[in-house]
């Protein structure tokens, strides 16, 4: 079945960076896309990025382009979200999430399968 596995989160102080990774099983990556979406305390699930597991076509939310770059390893079924510049308001649990086919957006209802998250702290 198809799991996916976020790693990488942790407290950083603002200002620094933190490289998530979502390892992927029971799928190809080639034929799939990947999203990174997060959920701060008393706020609703947001995408951040996601990319096409074919071409690497990637998106970003307005907020965190030029600061967040999305990447992928097909080799590796893994696709990585390098955050530099964090803030304190990228203070979340950070998810992946796959779908089959191309990236087009980051609506969450478009995921079919979620992984538990990892926990992202910016503070100082």
């Amino acid at each position: 079945q198809v799991q996916l596995v976020e790693s990488g989160g942790g407290l950083v102080q603002p200002g620094g960076s933190l490289r998530l990774s979502c390892a992927g099983s029971g799928f190809t990556l080639d034929a799939y896309a990947i999203g990174w979406f997060r959920q701060a305390p008393g706020k609703k699930r947001e995408g951040v990025s996601c990319i096409s597991g074919s071409d690497g076509t990637a998106y970003y939310k307005d907020s965190v382009e030029g600061r967040f770059t999305i990447s992928k390893n097909n080799a590796k079924n893994t696709v990585y979200l390098q955050m530099n510049s964090l803030t304190p308001d990228d203070t979340a649990i950070y998810y992946c999430a796959t779908h089959g086919g191309l990236c087009n957006g980051l609506s969450a209802s478009w995921y079919d399968y979620w992984g538990q998250g990892t926990q992202v702290t910016v503070s100082s």
